[in-house]
């Protein structure tokens, strides 16, 4: 544990110097880091692992609270945290614990946020949705896109890829700390919404229609499909626009990755809704 007993908070851009105090890390530590790969853990703790210094700090700075953070001393923090949930631990200790094939300089377990979505809250805002996203770098590269895109809520089915998988957090880069992502029923949600609040829904189809010859809404719901199986039918039903990426080349690739297909649908929506 770093010595500073003057000190009640560790201050921005405080260096971890004191290396001659790294120890190793207790079983009882490396076995709740090790639980978290599990989704019934996490569900079960309310926490999450979270690694490397961009990643811990954009967390931090978003308001969302550690239980502790684990160092090597290589690296700074750029927000308050009180000393005693900091322990530093020598890089051979820290690439046992890590989730990385290159273990980065520090390691935080942070408690999930709460939930605040409530259904209405999307009314006049654009939503991604997504059905059924199985891969983990998909799946956090979309949460990084709907950060991007200034989308504030992601709604997922429940067999969706969980946010807070490791491999997860990592790939959206902090967003996450940004980003609303709820669970839901998907297909209840899609008929409450275009019936409740008379909510277009937008879903992605291979026999779609040209979504560059399509009028765009600043507000709606945009359904993006499984990357093996697309759109599931008890979803689609409650779909009002079919849309399609058109193709450019003669032959070649049948469809685009999921992720890189958000990034157009989500850039064409804003580009035809931008003053």
């Amino acid at each position: 544990m770093l010595n500073c007993k003057e000190t009640k908070y560790i201050g921005y851009n405080y260096n971890f110097a004191n290396k001659e105090k790294a120890k190793m890390i207790g079983k009882t530590k490396k076995k709740l880091i090790s639980s978290l790969s599990q989704k019934k853990y996490r569900d079960k703790t309310g926490l999450f692992v979270a690694e490397g210094p961009k990643l811990i700090n954009d967390l931090l700075t978003a308001g969302l609270t550690p239980e502790i953070i684990i160092t090597t001393g290589e690296t700074s923090l750029n927000s308050p945290v009180p000393s005693s949930l900091i322990e530093t631990i020598s890089p051979d200790e820290l690439q046992k614990i890590s989730f990385l094939k290159t273990p980065q300089p520090i390691l935080g377990i942070f408690h999930k946020p709460l939930e605040n979505f409530r259904f209405g809250d999307h009314k006049n805002r654009l939503t991604l949705a997504l059905d059924g996203i199985q891969d983990p770098g998909n799946m956090g590269t979309i949460i990084r896109l709907a950060d991007w895109f200034g989308i504030k809520t992601v709604v997922c089915t429940k067999d969706t890829a969980d946010i807070y998988n490791p491999k997860v957090v990592q790939a959206s880069m902090g967003a996450l700390a940004r980003v609303e992502v709820v669970y839901t029923e998907l297909a209840e949600f899609c008929r409450a919404s275009a019936h409740n609040l008379q909510m277009e829904i937008f879903g992605t189809f291979m026999d779609g229609k040209n979504i560059y010859q399509t009028s765009l809404p600043a507000s709606g719901i945009i359904v993006m499909g499984n990357e093996g199986k697309g759109i599931r039918p008890e979803t689609a039903q409650h779909i009002t626009q079919r849309i399609a990426i058109p193709s450019f080349a003669s032959g070649g690739m049948e469809s685009l990755n999921v992720g890189i297909a958000a990034a157009i649908v989500c850039s064409e929506f804003k580009r035809s809704t931008s003053p």
